[in-house]
């Protein structure tokens, strides 16, 4: 029976990392970060200007917490600089590998 039992928690614990997890934020940009959380229309044209002319990185402000974006990810997240999203995918450190982004 215990061996059971710690089959089926592996089992459930590797389910979950197969489909990650959520957060729901704002994508602001590495200069100006949480200065962006309120995704007004000020906000995103700054987050556009910082990430598209300035060279700055797509983040995720959750609170207080700033995630990263893994390289393969920056792509996905461009259509929504600025805007309140949420985010699936999978966390390594600081660093979100996207899976998928909603509004």
């Amino acid at each position: 029976m215990k061996k059971l039992f710690v089959s089926v928690s592996l089992g459930s614990m590797m389910a979950v990392a197969a489909f990650g997890a959520s957060w729901s934020g704002t994508i602001s940009d590495s200069m100006c970060g949480a200065k962006h959380a309120g995704a007004t229309a000020a906000d995103q044209k700054c987050v556009e200007g910082c990430i598209k002319e300035h060279g700055a990185a797509p983040v995720l402000v959750v609170g207080d917490k700033i995630y990263k974006f893994s390289d393969d990810s920056k792509d996905k997240v461009m259509a929504h600089l600025g805007h309140k999203v949420t985010v699936t995918g999978k966390l390594a450190g600081d660093t979100i590998t996207v899976k998928s982004i909603k509004m």
